[in-house]
């Protein structure tokens, strides 16, 4: 595939990401040009990273340096952005949440959602371990998968891993959720290691996800993402085994239990000297996720959000869609419905929306 070359529309901690994926592997991909309002900042940007960037947006879109767009701004100014480029024929790729409620994700939808190319960035499902286990409990090994329990990312980011995980699409649920808080000492923050002691009220989501046959539980607790004492938990059962975390049991019989577990398998340990960087994840010598970005050394994170750059490309040139504007509409939906049943404590039922396709 010839290299990616995309705009982004953005400068925040976010964008960064990108930015640092096209420093990394520049041999695959570039930023073409940028566009942030702020002069200042715009000149510190093309200074830092060496990248063409612009401060209005019209100058942005007549340069023409880029295949696509990724727009990596806040969510209740993103959906403005996301329409002004997609009806001037620009293929976008969004940074979640697509819209910022119910509202918007309509008006998004109405007016581009069902002519423009555009999908959405969201990266876990694409983060190796998450794509190890959801290819793990597609593949039947399991049997039909009734039950998935995630507790590693907020809101949409969270329901879209149950989604994945069980393999739902835009059916009908009912959401039953609370909040609950409880003291803990804040850890890490975008900006770093903490400084001080710091005693914090950590507020934990607790919700249900009945689909009738199949059960989604989420539970995070804002202080996961960062934190060096909170982790993360996946649970997905299916009729002859399941995931937990890394380890995996299934009956190849009725009376042959087997075990397994999921191994990062990275190189550059002890006398390896192929670089430092996840080859891929394995298990019972099977690889379930091939890193294609190695040598280049990026986290997991990054791994997942060079995969969407990917597949945006190909996407453009007439592949297929990977995580489209319905997809990530119905999870912020979601997601707006838990936020509702956790603040109500009333169980929540959703509508099918316009997105919903066949």
């Amino acid at each position: 595939m010839d290299k990616v070359v995309f705009g982004l529309v953005g400068g925040g901690w976010r964008a960064e990401f990108y930015l640092r994926i096209a420093r990394e592997l520049p041999e695959r991909f570039t930023v073409g040009a940028m566009f942030v309002r702020n002069k200042e900042k715009a000149a510190a940007l093309s200074r830092t990273w060496g990248v063409k960037v612009f401060t209005t947006i019209e100058e942005y879109i007549s340069s023409g340096a880029f295949s696509f767009t990724v727009v990596s701004l806040k969510k209740d100014i993103s959906t403005a952005y996301v329409i002004r480029l997609a009806e001037d024929g620009i293929p976008v790729l969004a940074e979640t949440p697509p819209a910022s409620d119910l509202a918007q994700l309509k008006e998004l939808w109405n007016r581009v959602g069902r002519s423009a190319k555009i999908q959405i960035a969201e990266q876990y499902l694409f983060q190796p371990m998450h794509a190890a286990r959801i290819r793990l409990a597609a593949s039947g090994r399991l049997g039909a998968v009734s039950q998935a329990q995630v507790s590693a990312a907020h809101g949409y980011h969270g329901i879209s891993l149950i989604r994945q995980l069980l393999g739902m699409g835009f059916e009908d649920v009912r959401i039953r959720a609370q909040n609950f808080r409880s003291p803990n000492l804040q850890g890490p923050q975008r900006s770093g290691p903490p400084s001080a002691e710091v005693p914090v009220q950590a507020v934990q989501t607790l919700a249900t996800l009945d689909f009738g046959d199949k059960l989604g539980v989420f539970d995070f607790t804002g202080e996961q993402y960062f934190s060096w004492i909170r982790g993360n938990r996946v649970l997905v059962r299916g009729e002859r085994g399941e995931i937990r975390d890394h380890d995996v049991s299934w009956l190849q019989a009725y009376d042959t239990p087997l075990y397994s577990k999921l191994r990062r398998i990275d190189a550059g340990h002890g006398g390896n000297l192929e670089g430092f960087y996840l080859k891929g994840i394995m298990a019972d010598g099977e690889w379930l996720y091939k890193n294609p970005y190695g040598p280049g050394r990026l986290s997991d994170d990054e791994l997942a959000i060079a995969e969407s750059l990917t597949r945006m490309q190909q996407y453009i040139q007439g592949g297929p869609s990977f995580y489209s504007l319905a997809e990530g509409s119905q999870d912020q939906y979601l997601a707006l419905l838990l936020e509702q049943a956790a603040g109500s404590g009333e169980t929540v039922v959703s509508q099918r929306q316009p997105w919903a396709v066949e």
